[in-house]
């Protein structure tokens, strides 16, 4: 069972409306992280598809092109129900009989270039996004929504995961501690057993970043944070909280927070004691991270949103914006609309 996540901006009212009617209301782009060298044993594709999840993409591709699914690279996992211009990397596959079957598969056929390496989970810069909210309820949504933007571009985004990392029904997270903690079996495929815990992980992450805001400490840094460069990515341990907070304020870091694991790299002093009272809610043993091969990570807690450009749309708003890789569209889409109920199941596998 998720959390009810807690606004950045409660205090300023939503548009209302919804999300997700057509594909072409949803569309995501990816941003990538380099491009194809042209040359290599690995063919880099890109091209555009709606109504399938990453994972279906890959088994039409596998079939059409008589190889392993397994061969087949992809940096990221994206929405079923929308209008999604991705990049595969495809071994041993020439450019004519790559577009040969994309094209034969229905996508939008883009380009197809060589590179000398599988494309991996990951890499990717993030993603671009164009979002029609459909009919929303209040008169003056366009103000609204300009007035939330404004709030979030000011101070900045939770990062929490949305709820189609929990699945369609909400319970991958209730399944993933099951797995951990020995009362459920693992599914034979080791990708849904890395799902299903993944989603506990995750769960446990929006714990800690609803208890930051609780206390008042989003827009702090503490002292033992593991904080992180926004410009190399590069994570320490925050010694000088006065002078790190002039940085944090400066968007020079930001926080992370923990995806709880056997390596996780811990932090100290304060942090580590709000970290702990997450990790004490939960019934999972340190050997039981170890036992499924759960490393951990940290994960960015407060994004920094480049400008959100906003317009009138015949049925309502059109927003465009741009997020790393990792964050939500969802978590800002809720901010803006503040839905009565949750937002629709966006699928992403």
């Amino acid at each position: 069972m998720t959390i009810q996540l807690p606004y950045i901006t409660p205090d300023l009212p939503g548009t209302g409306g919804q999300i997700k009617a057509e594909p072409e209301h949803f569309i995501v782009e990816e941003v990538p992280l380099y491009g194809p060298s042209g040359e290599g044993e690995h063919l880099f594709v890109r091209f555009t598809r709606e109504g399938q999840t990453t994972r279906e993409v890959v088994q039409n591709l596998a079939r059409a092109l008589g190889i392993r699914p397994e061969g087949i690279g992809y940096a990221g996992l994206k929405d079923k129900h929308a209008r999604v211009t991705q990049v595969f990397s495809l071994p041993g596959i020439s450019p004519a009989r790559a577009e040969e079957a994309i094209r034969g598969l229905g996508y939008e056929f883009a380009w197809a270039v060589p590179h000398n390496r599988k494309l991996r989970p990951g890499h990717l810069l993030g993603n671009r996004f164009t979002i029609t909210i459909l009919h929303p309820h209040a008169e003056d949504a366009l103000a609204r929504a300009q007035a939330i933007v404004r709030a979030l571009e000011a101070r900045g985004l939770p990062n929490f995961f949305g709820e189609q990392r929990f699945g369609q029904y909400g319970d991958n997270a209730a399944q993933g501690l099951a797995i951990l903690t020995g009362q459920k079996r693992r599914p034979r495929q080791k990708w849904l057993t890395r799902l299903l815990i993944s989603a506990y992980q995750s769960q446990l992450f929006n714990e800690y970043l609803a208890l930051r805001m609780e206390r008042g400490l989003f827009d702090s840094i503490l002292l033992g944070d593991l904080a992180k460069k926004t410009d190399t990515g590069g994570m320490f341990i925050v010694e000088d909280v006065e002078k790190e907070q002039a940085r944090f304020d400066r968007r020079e870091i930001t926080f992370t927070g923990p995806l709880f694991g056997y390596k996780m790299r811990q932090p100290q002093a304060d942090a580590l004691a709000l970290e702990e009272e997450i990790l004490a809610r939960s019934p999972v043993r340190p050997e039981q991270w170890r036992q499924h091969r759960t490393d951990g990570n940290r994960r960015v807690g407060r994004i920094f949103l480049q400008p959100i450009e906003m317009k009138p749309h015949p049925l309502g708003l059109r927003l465009t914006f741009y997020l790393p890789k990792g964050a939500y569209a969802t978590i800002l889409l809720r901010e803006i609309i503040k839905p009565a109920s949750s937002l629709p199941q966006l699928e992403t596998s």
